[in-house]
């Protein structure tokens, strides 16, 4: 294994210890080949996370080695590191990592982070989240094409309400759906949103896509996993790569291209490419911050109409209007019993 070496990024000097060990061993990319990748597509990874606060998902031997997530900062940071206070549904605080600017991303993968989970939020102003995002999560039996034909009717849908969408690959077998808001509305109101789109969708194509949270309640069909919008929930970030041995990137890409993504192939090594011949599909969402009143509209109707809210996780505390937290089949074996 090589000496460590030492970067100076934005003058800030960060060191990477180990530079040659393998992370993504399906073609042998390194920690330093990581660290390459995040300097080639830094504008427009800052540019959606700059300032907020990060999850790290760490893989020290690499991917598939062994993992954990985890909130906290170590004790022992460099005295440059920002870093802000974060709650779990429960209370519990942590000093979580601020993307502050590309050192302190660096600094996260010498420690073995595979994967940043980024909250909706800016470290400055915890009370606003400013992302509605919509997480295209394939059912057992669901291919990605259904995923792919649920972002389409999602961005349909919002265009209809006047409200401006991107999209993004999961690194997986998903597609997230991303809105920029206007900083107007906390995590409750977003997440009522993201119900009031789910329910719309659900209406509307009742054969491909299901709001329903229980899983014996969904068949094949694509989830609106609208509660990774309740409060304290990260996604992971866009341009970043999943801790996946062919080290694919959870991609930002044009409406134009979804017909013909392969999410497999975008990766560490192919996505710097991409991102220097197209540019990013992401450049105007900044600038063009959205409102969600059409879906607080809806929700609003959907209440009127007599609907409770949609379940929440089981870790959140029961939350007002909130259905009983059991699945359906267990409800029926208890009224039986």
């Amino acid at each position: 294994m090589s000496d460590a070496i030492t970067l100076d990024i934005g003058g800030t000097e960060v060191t990477v210890t180990s530079p040659d060990k393998v992370y993504f061993p399906e073609r042998g990319e390194t920690k330093l080949d990581l660290v390459r990748y995040y300097q080639a597509v830094a504008e427009p990874l800052l540019t959606t996370m700059r300032g907020r606060p990060l999850m790290l998902e760490r893989y020290p031997n690499g991917a598939g080695g062994k993992s954990w997530f985890q909130k906290r900062v170590p004790k022992a940071v460099p005295p440059w590191l920002r870093t802000t206070v974060v709650a779990t549904p429960n209370g519990t605080t942590s000093d979580a990592l601020v993307a502050a600017d590309l050192a302190h991303v660096l600094w996260a993968v010498n420690l073995g982070c595979l994967g940043f989970h980024v909250w909706p939020f800016h470290a400055d102003t915890p009370e606003v989240t400013d992302e509605l995002r919509v997480d295209l999560d394939p059912s057992p039996g669901v291919t990605f094409d259904q995923v792919r034909q649920a972002a389409v009717l999602a961005k349909e849908l919002l265009d209809e309400l006047g409200i401006a969408a991107y999209v993004k690959t999961t690194g997986s077998r998903g597609l997230h759906v991303y809105v920029r808001l206007e900083p107007r509305w906390d995590s409750y109101q977003v997440r009522a949103a993201a119900v009031a789109l789910a329910r719309l969708l659900e209406r509307r194509h009742p054969d491909l896509i299901t709001a329903a949270w229980w899983k014996e309640e969904r068949g094949a069909r694509v989830f609106v996993d609208y509660n990774q919008n309740a409060p304290h929930r990260t996604v992971f970030g866009a341009w970043c790569v999943r801790p996946r041995v062919g080290g694919q990137v959870s991609a930002p890409i044009g409406w134009d291209e979804l017909a013909d993504v392969d999410p497999a192939e975008l990766t560490l090594a192919t996505v710097p490419v991409r991102l220097a011949e197209r540019g990013d599909p992401w450049a105007a969402m900044a600038e063009r911050p959205q409102s969600i009143e059409p879906l607080l509209e809806q929700s609003g109707r959907d209440m009127a109409a007599g609907l409770m809210d949609a379940p929440w996780p089981p870790v959140y505390p029961k939350q007002p209007n909130e259905p009983p937290r059991v699945a359906p089949s267990r409800a029926r074996q208890d009224t039986a019993g």
